[in-house]
């Protein structure tokens, strides 16, 4: 095999990629701990925030997410018994529901999130420069379409009425 194999730049860039997002992870579990979330449970309430009406479809939520459909469901169950989510069936499709963020969800968020800026500030984005910063966004954001093209599934969408001409 050729030893220049292992001084390849791709090989370089994955690695460095999943040592970042490791160690990023250990500082977020630590803080998402102190508020009583998972990083999947923090996930969903910013995705659903982060979506018009404060809500997605549960298929969207799974196409965003690394959870399967049955993930999502469980981790939904597990977040509407905590009273951080709510379903709300669609009006024109009864197959269809949604996930939306309830009043006790949005608070959870609001409570962890200032933390979790901190975090963000101090360990990513204030070792960037803002050009280097922005320059990374694009380059992030053309491998995540590429990699993950469901991650916005339904977030440029209007947000749902309960009218019965809602399209689900």
């Amino acid at each position: 095999m050729d030893e220049k194999v292992f001084d390849d730049p791709r090989i370089t860039a994955v690695g460095l990629l999943v040592e970042a997002y490791a160690g990023l992870s250990a500082r977020f579990a630590a803080q998402y701990e102190e508020h009583g979330v998972s990083a999947v449970e923090f996930e969903v309430l910013m995705r659903l925030t982060r979506s018009p009406g404060n809500q997605l479809r549960m298929t969207d939520l799974a196409a965003q997410t690394s959870l399967s459909t049955s993930g999502v469901t469980r981790v939904v169950d597990r977040m509407e018994r905590d009273g951080l989510l709510r379903r709300r069936a669609c009006p024109s499709d009864r197959r269809s529901s949604y996930a939306v963020v309830t009043p006790a969800g949005l608070k959870r968020l609001d409570e962890t999130l200032p933390g979790h800026l901190r975090i963000i500030e101090q360990w990513f984005t204030g070792q960037l420069e803002p050009e280097t910063l922005t320059v990374m966004l694009d380059g992030l954001r053309r491998v995540r379409d590429a990699v993950h093209p469901g991650a916005t599934a339904g977030s440029t969408d209007r947000a749902p009425t309960d009218e019965p001409t809602s399209a689900c």
